[in-house]
Parts: structure tokens; C-alpha cells; sequence
């Protein structure tokens, strides 16, 4: 599309719903390939993309779409054979196995364990590895500090280097571009140059997120953002925005997943008020999201997955003094005690009791337990001494037993007496409560099941929904 200063695009957030149109391809393919690659518009050269996994790898789909030749890097043997034989390894997300295919045979797509191999051959390394958190909430370098020494050997004079994995501000610059120069023995944003470019690919939906966000780009300098910018304009189809620094990059992300898990977090706390007054939550964010400038999210049993719980913790290991957003991972991660006390209301306590969690993953349709509240969850009432038991439809019975619970067939009988949905996934609607002759109350963590019948004397508990018995 177009390079610019300033997001050009945004969505309207009338009704608390923003969908925005993905962009049309308007590149002209392919592009002449050039050795090496300058940041000539309509020119292509060679990419590394380091981590390809869940996110990496639909990143090199795209790139090798668009007509470059696609290195992948990946420390599983199991992944990088897969990619070698045309095949994607990452399951649904739409698109992506197509494109691996059509770039394999077209000879554009490669994959190998050697990054300093690929990094000497590239004119361009994108890193896409995780940052999680340690045991103290703060950020685990384990295995991007592992990937910058792996590519860091084959980083050669005239090397782009891009970070893509979320980072607390002032890593790029003051963490790792340093590791890259003590290895090299050249100068970061002069004889290399550095930037960071943060994903944001949501799962099922990473290839039309690629067209359709625009691309935030923030260089050590200058000359690094041009260049980093000129790769992205090459290769995306969405609005490339080039930023002042890199610094202004990584915060701009750490704003945007830090924002949702406050306004999450207020819409718990709004939901814990309007069971108190006797009031839907679900009516009264409807209502005030019919305002233009109002965009209150859902509350539920808490957040999960690689992005929201996380980033939050990134900001605070910097700056703690940013009470609000501490204040909103405590609201957030606080929020399973509502069934613990619920279960413990209806059924007389937790010892002994038997429940039934429903949705194990994050979010339902993803197969990822990164962070899933239904963890803490199934710890809690088995420390209290529950008697557990789960099913997700994504999860084998060896997951599930796994992560300290029994599996449940679903639509067998059961002698359940609580059930606590973590996820909203649309098979719970199905559930019958003839299937349960002991239960007591339904726990409906996602306000996904209040149309449920429910036989006389088993009470229903919403977030924010007020009790039905």
C-alpha cells in the first residue's frame, strides 16, 4: 500500500465492534530479485524468518507469497522437516497450508535448524520467537537470547535484523542489538541495520490480519526504519507506518494489550457491581457501547493466551509505579475465585465436590493452553480437594489428564455437581442437564449459556449476569 508517519486507517468503534476490511494485493508479481536486496521498491531478495511456529510461519507464507525467497528457522527437527516437504505443521489458520505448499514447489520456501546459515544468506532475519514470563512475572529471555546467538554468527554487513516478538521498551536497542554487534564485531544502524516490527496476528486469522492492520515499524535509526519499512511495503498489503524510534514501536504494543486487559478488567469489575444491584451486565455494556467513544469489552473468568496476561507485566518490569495496570492483572487473574465461591455456596464446600470444567484452551477453536484460566482453575479445586474432571473438544484425554483432571466423554453421565465453563465454544449450548442428576449450579464463565434450560433447583451464575434459578 503506502508508507507513512501516522495510521491513515482505524475503525469506527460504534457498538463496541470494530471490523476492519482486509486490503486487496497490489503489488505486481513477482518482483525482480536482486543480490543483495537494497530496499528498491518492487525488489525482492532473501528472508530469514527465525521461529516458525504458530505465527512464524504464516509470516513466511506470506513473504515467499509475495515473491521472496523464504529461509525458515526452527530449533524442532519435526518442523523444519514438515516445511521441507511442503507441509504446514501449525493446523487450521486459514490459508497458511496452501501457501506453504505453493511456495515449496515453487522453490521459494525452505526450512533448517542452522541459523547462522540462513542469517548469512538472508538479506533480511526476521525473529519470531516467544517472550513469556518467569516465576516472579518477569520477561523470560530464554529463548530469544538463544536466537540471537544462533543467528548472530552468519549477521553480515548490509543485514536487516527485525524483531517481531513483543519486547518490554528499549530491548531492541539496549539488549539485543548489542549481542548482535559483540558477535559480529560491527556497528548496529551502521554497518547493519536493526528494527522492531511487532506482530499482531490474532489465531485464525493471521493471514488476513497481515492485510488488513497496519504494519508499525520503528528502526535504531533512520536509515533501519526506511529500510525496515521498505521491506514491509514490499511484502504486506496493509498500510506500513514508519515510527520515530524503536522505542516508540515496542510501547505502541505493549498500549494496545495492556488497554484490552484494562478495559477487560473494568468490565469485571463493572460486572461484580451490576450483580450487586440486580442488573444484566451483558444490557448495560450493549447500551453504553451504542455511544461512539464507549467500546467496554466482555468480562468472564479472566484472560488467557501468549498476549494479554503477558504484555501487561513487560510494561510493569519497567514501570511499576503504572497502578492501573497492576491493579487490572490482579481484577483479571482474580476472577476464577467467583466459581471457587460459587461452587463452594451451592454445593456445601470444595472438598469432596464434583465438577466438570468445560474448555480447557484459552479460547474455544485454538489449541493453545498458554496461560488458560481453566489452569489455576483445576490447581484450585484440587488443592481444595475436588474431584475434577474436563473435556475440550481440542484436547486428548492424555492433555487433559495432563493438566490434573479426568476426562469426561461428552454427553455421558456424569455425577457432576458444578460445571464451570471457561471457554464459549458453541457445543456447550448442547448441554443437557439430564446428563447431571446430582448438579447443583452451572457456572457460565464466558455469558454464553443463559439460554440453557436448567431444571428447578440448579442455579445459574453469569459474570456479571445476576443469579437464575
Amino acid at each position: 500500500m503506502s508508507i507513512v508517519s501516522r495510521p491513515s486507517v482505524g475503525g469506527s468503534l460504534l457498538g463496541g465492534s470494530i471490523v476492519l476490511p482486509a486490503n486487496a494485493c497490489t503489488h505486481a508479481l513477482p518482483p525482480r530479485v536482486t543480490r543483495p536486496w537494497s530496499g528498491e521498491p518492487g525488489t525482492a531478495g532473501t528472508v530469514a524468518v527465525v521461529g516458525a511456529g504458530k505465527m512464524g510461519l504464516p509470516l513466511a507464507a506470506q513473504f515467499a507469497g509475495h515473491g521472496w525467497d523464504v529461509i525458515a528457522v526452527d530449533v524442532q527437527q519435526a518442523v523444519v522437516d514438515a516445511i521441507n516437504e511442503g507441509r504446514s505443521h501449525i493446523g487450521d489458520e486459514p490459508g497458511v497450508a496452501d501457501l506453504v505448499a505453493e511456495a515449496h514447489a515453487a522453490g521459494r520456501l525452505r526450512a533448517t535448524l542452522d541459523g547462522a546459515a540462513a542469517a548469512a544468506a538472508a538479506d533480511v532475519v526476521v525473529l519470531i520467537v516467544p517472550v513469556m514470563l518467569d516465576a516472579d512475572h518477569q520477561p523470560d529471555y530464554g529463548y530469544m537470547d538463544a536466537a540471537v546467538a544462533a543467528i548472530a554468527p552468519g549477521v553480515h554487513a548490509g543485514s536487516l535484523v527485525i524483531f517481531e516478538t513483543t519486547l518490554p521498551v528499549g530491548d531492541t536497542r539496549m539488549r539485543f542489538a548489542p549481542q548482535l554487534e559483540a558477535v559480529t564485531g560491527l556497528r548496529a544502524d551502521e554497518d547493519f541495520l536493526v528494527a522492531f516490527s511487532p506482530e499482531r496476528l490474532y489465531s485464525g486469522a493471521a493471514l488476513r490480519n497481515l492485510a488488513t492492520y497496519p504494519k508499525l515499524v520503528g528502526g535504531l535509526g533512520p536509515r533501519s526504519t526506511q529500510r525496515a519499512a521498505a521491506f514491509y511495503d514490499g511484502v504486506l498489503d496493509a498500510e506500513v507506518v514508519a515510527m520515530s524510534s524503536a522505542e516508540a514501536a515496542e510501547f505502541s504494543k505493549l498500549a494496545d494489550t495492556t488497554y484490552r486487559d484494562v478495559n477487560i478488567a473494568l468490565a469485571n469489575e463493572f460486572a461484580a457491581y451490576a450483580d450487586r444491584v440486580g442488573v444484566d451486565i451483558r444490557e448495560v455494556i450493549s447500551a453504553a457501547n451504542s455511544q461512539p467513544y464507549s467500546h467496554i469489552h466482555q468480562p468472564g473468568l479472566g484472560v488467557g493466551g501468549h498476549c494479554i496476561p503477558v504484555y501487561p507485566h513487560f510494561l510493569l518490569s519497567r514501570a511499576p509505579e503504572l497502578s492501573i495496570v497492576a491493579r487490572s492483572r490482579d481484577v483479571n487473574d482474580g476472577q476464577i475465585q467467583i466459581a471457587l465461591d460459587e461452587i463452594r455456596a451451592r454445593v456445601g464446600g470444595l472438598e469432596g465436590a464434583s465438577v466438570l470444567v468445560l474448555g480447557l484452551t484459552y479460547r474455544e477453536g485454538v489449541h493453545e493452553l498458554a496461560y488458560s484460566r481453566a489452569l489455576p482453575l483445576i490447581d484450585a479445586l484440587v488443592a481444595a480437594g475436588a474431584h475434577v474432571s474436563a473435556h475440550d473438544p481440542l484436547l486428548t484425554d492424555e492433555e487433559i489428564r495432563a493438566r490434573g483432571a479426568e476426562p469426561y466423554a461428552w454427553g455421558s453421565a456424569s455425577n457432576a455437581q458444578a460445571i464451570v465453563t471457561q471457554t464459549a465454544d458453541a457445543r456447550w449450548r448442547e448441554l443437557d442437564a439430564a446428563w447431571f442428576p446430582r448438579l447443583a449450579v452451572l457456572v457460565d464463565g464466558r455469558n454464553s449459556l443463559s439460554a440453557v434450560a436448567l431444571p428447578a433447583g440448579v442455579a445459574y451464575r453469569g459474570i456479571g449476569t445476576g443469579p437464575r434459578t
